[in-house]
């Protein structure tokens, strides 16, 4: 685990902060030189202008016919089945808030980006100029029949509760929001380890939801649903505690959170983040970035072999080593240069990889939990420790093996359109994931794609 001493001066801490700072420079210089990160290359022969014939007039036109026939035939003539939408009206854009859809896009296309490369995805990015919920749902609705899978990214709360529940029950093809279902995922699979690791039982642990907004909603939702006990959550918005008794919460706009009001906090605890925390087992922060929005006396008040989950970011809630400092056995975050970062690029890419290779019509919180279960698996094959509860995205063999669990998981459900061995979701996710990973290499390693990286203006090797 980290070094408990590594960040106790303000020397040190300071040299992280600069560390942390330094993506941003180099997003700033390099951005520009790409000109984005994204672009769209054919993926059929062409030895000359003669094969036109075949892949469009006059040749198009048969496949064109039979589509029209047999409308499901479009997955077998089109590349249908492989593309996603990444939508998003850049309301909620990472920790920067509403920057609107121009600003949002370079996310979008960072999130195609790894959808490709970890998973063998084409997605697109699709930032809409309307922050109405009825106009984008439409439109992703208008989309389906050029999409196999939608992905909304960053809309603001309590709106994307209301998107992706009516586009799951109308659409026809998998609604995802990452930030919602992703994120549970993520943190599913870290808790299922992390308990292993305390010897700590599911049924039997407290929680504290420290932040309210859409992530930890959709964290306790997965959570019940695997079998945690709602009456052992405790969930703190920024007006503290949700109890019985939070006559504000009484609306339409905030159903999401007075539901937890009725289902959570069998105590009926008052209070803020101090309250919440204290004896409880384990802490999942997903709120504003710290440090010290968590003080480590209060991790101190929690039980004995605590877990904390500090993952806002850039800067963690608690820096790990001060919750280590207060008794924390396990901490994890959602930076990188952290052991146990909490990372939804574990998830999506493999998720949409199973669920696409099946023709699945939607993703459901089970297939999210078999993935969870085989992100959580597949570490602890690697070997469990304190500061390993969890794959990095270095680990390419997880993510067919997530998109295996997926996909077995839909067919046992009933909502893929085929039927397939493990055998064959396997070797036909695998080969799609290194053909995007060898693609990429190829185009770097004969110029293609320029490594800027090896000629930057500061002569550094990034």
């Amino acid at each position: 685990m980290q070094n408990k001493k590594a960040g106790g001066n303000l020397e040190d801490t300071r040299k992280l902060l600069e560390r942390a700072k330094k993506p941003s420079r180099d997003a700033l210089e390099l951005h520009p030189l790409y000109r984005g990160k994204l672009e769209v290359t054919p993926k059929c022969t062409i030895r000359g202008a003669e094969d036109f014939a075949v892949w469009y007039t006059p040749g198009v036109a048969a496949p064109c016919r039979d589509i029209e026939k047999n409308p499901e035939r479009v997955f077998e003539h089109t590349n249908k089945g492989n593309f996603v939408a990444v939508i998003s009206d850049g309301t909620r854009v990472l920790g920067l808030g509403d920057i609107g859809p121009r600003a949002a896009l370079p996310v979008m296309e960072g999130k195609a980006i790894l959808f490709k490369y970890l998973g063998g995805v084409d997605a697109f990015p699709i930032c809409l100029d309307t922050k109405d919920p009825e106009e984008i749902i439409r439109v992703c609705k208008i989309l389906e029949p050029s999409f196999g899978g939608i992905n909304l990214e960053d809309i603001e709360n309590p709106k994307c509760f209301y998107i992706l529940q009516k586009l799951r029950r109308e659409m026809k093809i998998p609604v995802w929001h990452d930030d919602q279902q992703g994120t549970a995922t993520i943190i599913l699979a870290g808790l299922i380890n992390a308990l292993k690791l305390v010897g700590k039982e599911k049924g039997n642990v407290q929680i504290a939801l420290i932040g309210a907004g859409a992530a930890n909603i959709a964290v306790s939702r997965l959570l019940i649903s695997f079998g945690f006990s709602p009456g052992n959550m405790v969930m703190v918005d920024s007006r503290g505690i949700l109890h019985h008794n939070r006559e504000d919460l009484k609306s339409a706009k905030t159903r999401e959170k007075w539901h937890m009001c009725e289902i959570s906090n069998r105590e009926n605890k008052t209070g803020g983040i101090a309250e919440a925390l204290s004896g409880v087992d384990i802490c999942i922060s997903l709120s504003r970035p710290g440090p010290g929005v968590i003080k480590k006396e209060w991790v101190e008040s929690m039980k004995e072999d605590a877990i904390v989950f500090a993952c806002a970011n850039p800067v963690p809630e608690i820096w790990p080593w001060e919750a280590e400092e207060a008794g924390a056995q396990v901490v994890a975050t959602g930076r990188s240069d952290f052991p146990n970062q909490v990372n939804n690029s574990l998830g999506f890419p493999g998720i949409f990889r199973g669920a696409l290779d099946i023709g699945a019509k939607t993703i459901t919180d089970e297939m999210c939990i078999a993935a969870a279960e085989e992100l959580a698996r597949y570490a602890e094959e690697k070997g469990l420790r304190r500061d390993r509860i969890l794959p990095t995205m270095d680990d390419w063999e997880a993510f067919p093996r997530v998109a295996v669990a997926v996909a077995m998981k839909a067919m046992e459900q009933g909502v893929a359109r085929k039927k397939m061995s493990r055998e064959q979701i396997f070797e036909q996710a695998s080969s799609t994931i290194k053909r995007a990973r060898a693609e990429t290499r190829v185009l770097m390693d004969s110029g293609i794609i320029k490594n800027w990286f090896n000629a930057r203006s500061d002569g550094s090797q990034g």
